[in-house]
């Protein structure tokens, strides 16, 4: 039996630890924090075991698609040797408390322009787990499964290996919007807004911003370095945004 290799070894491991922080925030204080008005569907056990399966098997097999894909892509690998750690870990931490920077000075001066206030943000200790998750979860989703694919898809199937690095750009900046307006329903739901159309057009473009930028340098060095960058970079930047300047 062929030893697997250590690249998807690391990602088997990253979904193993995704399924156990998404079982774990459920049982957090702070579990409803951001929707304080929406009730539990069912019991926090079941819930647990429900998100957990759901990292498993679907963001799991997604994730896997999107790298098996992104092999054929010649996307830098999990664990690549032509990588060093510095590119790996310390660059996309780097990297990632700036952006966190970028956030707090752009959500100071956004909400100037709405009556809404700042960004809401999970209470501590819980964002620290809510960091790591959207660290696995989202790239897993808009980068290593979202880019992989169409990229796949547009580049090698339908133009038959042609324009790459436009078709790599132009899918990024789907990814961003697609990752951005995927917080749109969260922010909705804590605001109360009951249509998008009650939603402030400066609270809106703030989301596109915040969320496009981060998505940008995530798509770039996932393409670059490997999926640990770009899960290096969501992660702190999220420590920074979330867990430092929540508590602060």
């Amino acid at each position: 039996m062929r030893k697997l290799s250590l690249s998807i070894r690391i990602y088997f491991g990253l979904i193993l630890a995704l399924a156990i922080l998404a079982a774990v925030s459920i049982f957090l204080p702070t579990f409803q924090g951001l929707m304080p008005h929406q009730e539990l569907p069912a019991s926090k056990p079941v819930l647990a075991l429900a998100n957990a399966g759901i990292m498993i098997f679907l963001y799991g097999g997604l994730g896997y698609l999107g790298y098996s894909l992104s092999r054929k892509l010649d996307f830098a690998d999990i664990w690549d040797e032509g990588v060093t750690n510095q590119q790996r870990f310390v660059i996309p931490a780097l990297i990632g408390l700036g952006l966190g920077i970028f956030l707090i000075v752009a959500d100071a001066v956004f909400s100037q322009f709405h009556d809404l206030g700042p960004l809401p943000h999970p209470s501590f200790p819980a964002s620290i787990v809510a960091s790591a998750t959207a660290g696995i979860s989202e790239e897993v989703i808009f980068r290593l499964f979202f880019i992989s694919f169409w990229m796949w898809l547009v580049s090698r199937v339908i133009l038959k290996g042609r324009g790459q690095e436009p078709v790599f750009w132009i899918v990024a900046v789907l990814s961003a919007l697609a990752f951005a307006f995927g917080h749109l329903p969260a922010t909705m739901a804590f605001f109360e807004f009951s249509t998008i159309g009650e939603v402030p057009p400066a609270l809106l473009g703030e989301m596109v911003l915040l969320n496009g930028v981060l998505s940008l340098f995530t798509a770039y060095y996932f393409r670059k370095y490997g999926f640990l960058a770009p899960v290096g970079i969501h992660f702190w930047t999220d420590v920074v945004w979330h867990v430092v300047w929540g508590v602060i």
